[in-house]
């Protein structure tokens, strides 16, 4: 027990709690505590366009196999489409089984039509064409300055496979020693960063608290139910899944990432944790180019927590407003979300334009009763984060394993005792 206060893990739990018994106990201090959270996680995502770009080169052109570089980027894709197709039919199924909505009788008519788009301030999801044209930056310095990840990483793809191209003609590279040492240089700032990580905990957690209450735990309560049991039994398929396609306990990685957990689950966001996400990868025996391709690839394309979340609501939608779904109108849910949901990063309000877009498909929903999520929404946050992170952990390690990529005996190493530090 000796030292446990020096534990980033006991620090952010402290934070956690702190910030809870500030928000119940003094709601409209809490709510104007936003800002340290919201500063923290600023912090950690100005490291990340530069930490994603030094890590893919370096793991690119020390592979130097531009045909492994390929293979890993087609395989990260097929398998993010099935199993984020899998966690909508999750949802779909568990929506028809416990029947959330069931009862509540709402009647469309009493429901402020111009909520959500108050909620999004205007935006919306982009297309199938302009979300690919999307991925092409209009410039290398806009891509890195407006934090887009899959410019930055198609850029450092790019920049990779050509470094390697040279160092197979020239020899070892300046650029790539040079590389190498920037990278040990931003981890060791992501380690400054992390110091605040309780702080940013405590600022998050009061937000939320003193923002929205416990209150709208009791009027959401069969939904809240149903989409974190949808999201237990989606991580038990991941165990499996850890298990049988690369041969890792995944109980014993979210202990070895215990800490990174959970800061995600205190500031609801998964992004706050990827530079110490990526390193923990590497330590647990996954090479660079694994970890640079796959992680944040999976941060656009692999929203599996997500993904039960939106189907499973508008299962509810459908229920609430007495709607009765056929199987083709669930098919046709199931087609639109895995559309949708591709381009849900980084949009404000992503989930409410994906429920709205899935709900005009479908045409017999109404789609002002995607207002009915405006109170529960924030509360589903913890377990689209802890299930989207685990998700991207775990496409990484299959991946890695199918590439050759995972180092057996460093995995077991890291994974049989406690978190290494990585700063």
């Amino acid at each position: 027990m000796r030292g446990m206060h020096r534990s980033m893990f006991f620090q952010v739990l402290a934070g956690v709690v702190a910030g809870l018994a500030v928000g119940a106990i003094w709601p409209g201090f809490g709510a104007d505590l936003k800002p340290i959270g919201d500063g923290f996680i600023k912090l950690i995502k100005m490291i990340i366009a530069p930490l994603i770009f030094c890590v893919v080169v370096t793991g690119i052109a020390k592979v130097g196999d531009l045909k492994a570089v390929g293979r890993i980027g087609l395989k990260a894709i097929i398998y993010f489409e099935v199993v984020t197709t899998a966690a909508l039919a999750l949802g779909l199924l568990v929506g028809n089984i416990v029947g959330p909505g069931h009862g509540m009788n709402i009647d469309p008519s009493t429901l402020d039509p111009n909520a959500v788009e108050q909620k999004t301030g205007g935006a919306h999801l982009p297309g199938t064409v302009e979300f690919l044209l999307n991925i092409i930056p209009s410039s290398v310095v806009n891509a890195f300055a407006t934090n887009s990840l899959l410019q930055v990483l198609l850029f450092s793809v790019l920049f990779g496979v050509a470094l390697a191209a040279f160092a197979e003609h020239s020899g070892p590279s300046l650029v790539l020693k040079m590389l190498d040492e920037l990278t040990q240089i931003i981890f060791r700032v992501v380690g400054y960063v992390m110091k605040l990580a309780p702080l940013g905990a405590l600022g998050a957690m009061a937000f939320i608290v003193g923002q929205y209450g416990l209150s709208s735990l009791s009027a959401f309560g069969m939904l809240i139910a149903a989409c974190y049991g949808a999201a237990i039994l989606f991580c038990l398929v991941l165990v499996v899944i850890a298990k049988v396609g690369a041969d890792v306990n995944l109980w014993k990685f979210i202990r070895f990432t215990r800490e990174e957990f959970a800061l995600a689950l205190a500031t609801a966001s998964s992004e706050s944790v990827m530079p110490r996400m990526m390193a923990k990868l590497e330590q647990a025996g996954c090479q660079k180019a694994a970890v640079g391709l796959v992680l944040p690839t999976g941060y656009s394309f692999n929203l599996d927590g997500a993904s039960i979340y939106l189907s499973l609501a508008t299962v509810f939608l459908a229920q609430a407003v007495g709607v009765p779904l056929s199987l083709g109108d669930q098919i046709v849910i199931v087609l639109v979300l895995m559309l949708t949901s591709k381009g849900m990063a980084g949009v404000p309000g992503s989930a409410f334009l994906a429920l709205s877009a899935t709900l005009a498909a479908v045409g017999s929903i109404p789609a002002a009763a995607v207002s009915l999520l405006l109170g529960a929404d924030r509360i589903m946050d913890s377990m689209r984060v802890f299930t989207n992170l685990l998700g991207n952990c775990v496409a990484t390690f299959v991946v890695a394993r199918w590439e050759g990529l995972l180092n057996r005996d460093q995995l077991d190493e890291a994974l049989g005792k406690e978190a290494v530090k990585t700063a």
